[in-house]
């Protein structure tokens, strides 16, 4: 792996591990675990980006990432949806008047989960290179995301999935 691709992982985990943190406090606060899971989410495809050697672009819209990385990763389309609800707590929970609920909180933990399953079994595969055989690289499953914190399985609220499968 990249040293850069390291750094962006880093930054990546911290933000999961934040969000992780918030959803198992006394206090919810729902607005900034999405942002959190938002933003590991981001930081987990510009790591493959940059992986990859492509351009990472400023910006959070996570299918924009998305779409530059489906040539090169084909099995991260299934998270699509996912990422598409994520993509609204990259900015907007952070102000007045768009409150992210329970429900909403519970669900955003999808996103990381399984872009952090992807990317880990891409990044630290037996050759460390995404670029060199994305083949290799293990699609995230259903059962990868059980008992995450907020994830639908340990939610009060039965969470439907976000991927598009």
């Amino acid at each position: 792996m990249k040293k850069a691709t390291a750094a962006w992982v880093r930054k990546a985990e911290a933000d999961y591990q934040l969000a992780a943190d918030i959803a198992r406090g006394r206090k919810r606060f729902h607005d900034q675990q999405c942002f959190h899971c938002q933003q590991a989410s981001e930081k987990y495809l510009k790591a493959l980006l940059e992986e990859l050697g492509l351009a990472i672009p400023h910006t959070h819209n996570l299918d924009a990432l998305l779409s530059l990385l489906v040539s090169h990763h084909a099995p991260l389309g299934s998270l699509r949806r996912g990422l598409i609800f994520l993509s609204d707590f990259a900015v907007g929970t952070r102000y007045p008047g768009d409150d992210a609920s329970k429900r909403q909180a519970a669900a955003a933990f999808v996103g990381p989960a399984a872009c952090e399953t992807y990317a880990g079994s891409c990044l630290e595969s037996e050759c460390g290179n995404a670029a060199a055989d994305p083949s290799e690289c293990r699609p995230p499953r259903q059962h990868d995301l059980q008992d995450r914190p907020g994830s639908a399985s340990s939610a009060s609220a039965t969470i439907p999935s976000l991927r598009n499968d």
